[in-house]
């Protein structure tokens, strides 16, 4: 029997928010040992703007799908409590996720930034500058990546103690199509 596997849509999102989420923390961590007011580094906070804000649209159409079309899939047999937990995850890195989508605009806004791509298109804050305001909301931005890469690097350990420890097919129904969709053996 072919075990069951997530569509490709939800596959794909998966794995673009993973690739999105770790670039925009490494740019902002590249960013910070930079000078203030050079090019570099001005050029990398673009950068994570308008990865930002693909991520935002990567977010919102994810999140649409996920409730109209995307396949949800039975959890493993087992505990009921690990199954609990596994949906408590999945819906803390879901609100998490949503969080630093408010946050970022919020903290560009804030600092008296517009929002947007340059030559593309710019959002100007809908609220007055506070140094006061974008240092408190550039905190929570911060503390929260780092809640999300916490969480996301336990949720990938689960990943591989179900494939590895486990020999059950939780990992390998996210993989995508074409890569190895066998357990691994017991030798």
């Amino acid at each position: 029997m072919v075990p069951p596997v997530y569509d490709r849509t939800t596959i794909a999102f998966h794995w673009l928010t993973v690739a999105l989420v770790l670039s925009l923390w490494s740019i902002a961590q590249i960013w910070g040992f930079l000078p203030r007011g050079t090019a570099l580094r001005h050029g990398l906070q673009w950068l994570h703007v308008g990865l930002g804000l693909f991520f935002i649209v990567v977010l919102l159409a994810r999140l649409l799908w996920r409730l109209t079309a995307g396949r949800r899939l039975a959890p493993p047999p087992g505990a009921r409590l690990l199954a609990l937990a596994a949906r408590a995850v999945h819906g803390a890195l879901y609100g998490l996720l949503l969080a630093m989508a408010v946050t970022g605009p919020l903290n560009r806004w804030a600092a008296g930034d517009p929002l947007g791509v340059p030559g593309l298109f710019t959002i100007p804050a809908p609220f007055a500058a506070s140094k006061a305001l974008a240092h408190r909301i550039n905190d929570i931005h911060g503390t929260i990546a780092i809640v999300i890469l916490t969480l996301a690097a336990f949720h990938a350990a689960a990943a591989l103690i179900h494939h590895f420890l486990w020999r059950d097919d939780v990992l390998t129904r996210m993989l995508p199509r074409g890569m190895n969709r066998v357990k691994p053996s017991r030798h």
